[in-house]
């Protein structure tokens, strides 16, 4: 395939959109410069007609894939009845959506709520009233230990306890009752650790920071210590639940069970945001009526949209699929590799969700991200070192055959201009 020229020339259109989104938005996010107008399944077309393959899925918000038809449909027979009522009356479709949710997590109760963070600031209430009613830790006192490197969401809250800078700039005073330790080093969780510690809440893959697997042996250790210690091991699964590593779950790769799982982004199949804590009544009893609530979290159109999203990832084989076309994807890039080093430090990852670990001394993983874009492979960089690659679990072998070989033109390329020599 060849590559398009990345030398600004956009037409007028895909500028006025780039421009007015620059005139009138806040500038927190910095967009690769593609203005998507459709799409469907695994491609994306610009306004100007360019196919694109989608190696992002929104974070794995659209694991589905774009506008599955099976979703769709499942939304447009709910919008001809009722979109949102709020959660002061019952409704036809949040009981079935709860119980499939728990029939497949084997979790005894669902909390609905809408984005990611919604989720992860649920968990932290929930766990802190059960280190207080349940545990006894005196109200006020109750400690969460996270990960350095995490990345749950970005409330007040959350980035208050977020290692990352950048993160955490200018956005104090925060809420405190943290405390940090090494991901994978459970002498550091030990050491982080004290008698008021009610929680763990963790990802089994650190993904905002690279695409982080944990060492063999570091859960199950983990999950004993909590165990032992009266602890909830509460495993944040936003971007890693529902089949993204080749397993509906990814700690089921670790053999373990937390004592509460948060879902999010595919959860809400492509179309809607639609998050949820997931536990047992031991753990989820705690909230109250009153105690916890969210206007939208729940609606009847979410919870259509869920529940037939999980139908699809059970009845299409999408799971085995991403175990199958992540482990061709991780095989194929690492035969990229092999022919630029030392362009590429590292290739790693679980079922579809791969991080491409680019040497900082040769370019930037945006320089390379932009590049692809120019040639019809949609990724995003983090920490300007990894490229990550999370297409839908329904990308077939040859969409993965043609993107590998784009990204493999794109390295290639780089490595030629800094005068790399080839291996031998």
């Amino acid at each position: 395939m060849a590559l398009w020229a990345m030398d600004g020339g956009t037409s007028p259109g895909m500028q006025d959109y780039i421009a007015t989104e620059a005139r009138f938005g806040a500038r927190n996010y910095a967009p690769v410069p593609v203005v998507v107008e459709r799409a469907l399944d695994c491609l994306v077309w610009d306004v100007q007609g360019r196919e694109y393959i989608d190696m992002m899925s929104a974070y794995s918000a659209v694991s589905h894939g774009h506008l599955h038809p099976r979703v769709v449909a499942a939304a447009q027979r709910q919008l001809q009845k009722v979109a949102v009522t709020s959660r002061a009356y019952y409704g036809t479709t949040l009981g079935p959506f709860l119980e499939k949710l728990c029939q497949l997590t084997g979790f005894e109760r669902a909390l609905p709520m809408n984005t990611g963070a919604e989720a992860v600031e649920t968990a932290i209430k929930c766990a802190r009233r059960w280190g207080h009613r349940i545990k006894g830790v005196a109200d006020g006192r109750q400690q969460i230990l996270v990960a350095r490197g995490n990345f749950h969401g970005r409330t007040s809250t959350i980035v208050g306890f977020s290692s990352e800078p950048s993160y955490r700039s200018g956005f104090g005073p925060f809420d405190g009752g943290f405390g940090h330790f090494d991901f994978g080093d459970l002498e550091s969780l030990k050491a982080a650790a004290s008698d008021s510690t009610c929680a763990v809440l963790i990802e089994p893959i650190q993904g905002e920071a690279g695409v982080i697997l944990p060492p063999p042996g570091f859960f199950p250790a983990l999950r004993a210590w909590c165990t032992e210690h009266r602890v909830l091991l509460i495993d944040d699964e936003v971007q890693a639940g529902l089949g993204r590593t080749g397993k509906w779950f990814a700690l089921e790769h670790e053999g373990i069970r937390p004592d509460a799982l948060i879902l999010g982004k595919a959860l809400g199949a492509g179309l809607l945001p639609v998050s949820a804590l997931c536990a047992d009544a031991a753990v989820m009893d705690v909230f109250t009526p009153n105690s916890h609530g969210s206007t939208f979290g729940g609606n009847a159109l979410a919870a259509a949209v869920a529940l037939e999203g999980l139908k699809v990832l059970e009845e299409e084989g999408l799971v085995e699929r991403s175990a199958e076309l992540g482990a061709y994807l991780i095989a194929r890039l690492r035969q990229v590799q092999a022919e630029v080093r030392p362009l590429i430090r590292e290739v790693r990852g679980r079922g579809l969700w791969v991080g491409v670990d680019i040497a900082p001394s040769c370019t930037s993983a945006r320089e390379l991200v932009e590049r692809l874009a120019a040639g019809g492979v949609l990724s995003k960089e983090t920490h300007e070192t990894v490229i990550r690659f999370a297409p839908p679990l329904t990308i077939s072998y040859a969409l993965v055959d043609r993107a590998v070989e784009v990204f493999r033109q794109v390295a290639m390329q780089k490595h030629r201009e800094l005068g790399l020599a080839l291996p031998a």
